[in-house]
């Protein structure tokens, strides 16, 4: 059974994003073991300097870093990232168990995105689109299409 860590800056506020990530994290549960741990989203100025813009992302980095186990595959997510369709990601969940690798850790960063050095040391970069989307609404989409990676590789009638 794989073990996945979701790190995730800043904190769900809204009752309609929890209860969406309380769904996934329920269906998730028979299939994997699910941790989910929220670090604080620096706050900034209305009209931040860019060196105060990366102040803040290196702060939060190092909250992130701390919280990546050890021996773990770390996904990243980022625009930049690779663009995965649903079965290459059910299919890349299925090799990681396959060949062993069962810790993997996702990280989805705050407003600002992710440090440089939390990209860096990431295995790899995933992209969910190139649009810009909420970070909230970001963990929700993760979690889904976690989930329905799972239900791909049962073969389960979810994904249409």
């Amino acid at each position: 059974m794989l073990h996945i860590k979701l790190i995730c800056v800043g904190k769900l506020k809204e009752e309609f994003w929890e209860k969406a990530v309380g769904e996934y994290s329920k269906r998730l549960a028979p299939l994997c073991n699910l941790d989910i741990v929220e670090i604080p989203e620096s706050r900034l100025s209305s009209t931040p300097s860019q060196a105060e813009v990366d102040a803040a992302l290196l702060r939060e980095a190092e909250g992130i870093e701390f919280r990546i186990p050890k021996n773990c595959i770390v996904i990243a997510l980022a625009v930049e990232g690779r663009e995965l369709d649903s079965p290459k990601l059910a299919e890349f969940l299925k090799l990681c168990g396959e060949q062993g690798k069962t810790h993997l850790c996702f990280i989805i960063g705050g407003s600002m995105g992710l440090a440089e050095s939390v990209k860096k040391r990431a295995d790899l970069m995933l992209s969910m689109s190139r649009m810009t989307f909420p970070h909230h609404l970001a963990r929700v989409m993760l979690l889904e299409q976690i989930y329905r990676a799972y239900k791909i590789n049962q073969g389960a009638k979810y994904h249409k």
